[in-house]
């Protein structure tokens, strides 16, 4: 059998396949450019954090009013009111007397530079859930 090849087509090649081939590609390489970029851009887990050393004497209370109640705490966590070692109960009663006594009394936290922020925290809430909000802080060195 004779096959007659004059009348037949030139052969093509498929554009349209060819053209999603490349659009495949281009987004493959776009999608792994922007996974390295997100590895590439990431923050350390712990953040190093120096505290500030205060160069001004802190203010005294208003003329008139008692003195600010000193609350003091050292690296190991451990509190001291006005010089003295007290546990979290103590403190915690020591702060109600002193907002039943007068609600707008001053308390200024002392906290050592190595002290964890966790601590700081912990008598904020102590002084805000007894009614104290003027506190100020201060760091130690």
């Amino acid at each position: 059998m004779r096959i007659d090849m004059q009348d037949t087509d030139e052969p093509e090649i498929g554009l349209i396949a060819l053209i999603d081939c490349i659009f495949f590609l281009l987004m493959f390489f776009m999608v792994a450019t922007s996974f390295k970029q997100q590895a590439g851009d990431r923050q350390p887990q712990d953040l190093s954090v120096e505290l500030p050393t205060a160069e001004v004497t802190p203010h005294r209370a208003q003329a008139g009013s008692t003195d600010p109640l000193l609350i003091g705490v050292d690296a190991l966590g451990r509190f001291r009111l006005d010089g003295q070692a007290v546990g979290v109960q103590v403190l915690r009663e020591r702060l109600r007397d002193a907002s039943r006594e007068e609600p707008r009394r001053m308390v200024r936290i002392e906290g050592d530079r190595r002290a964890s922020y966790q601590h700081i925290v912990h008598i904020l809430d102590l002084c805000a859930s007894e009614g104290l909000t003027s506190v100020s802080l201060r760091t130690l060195r």
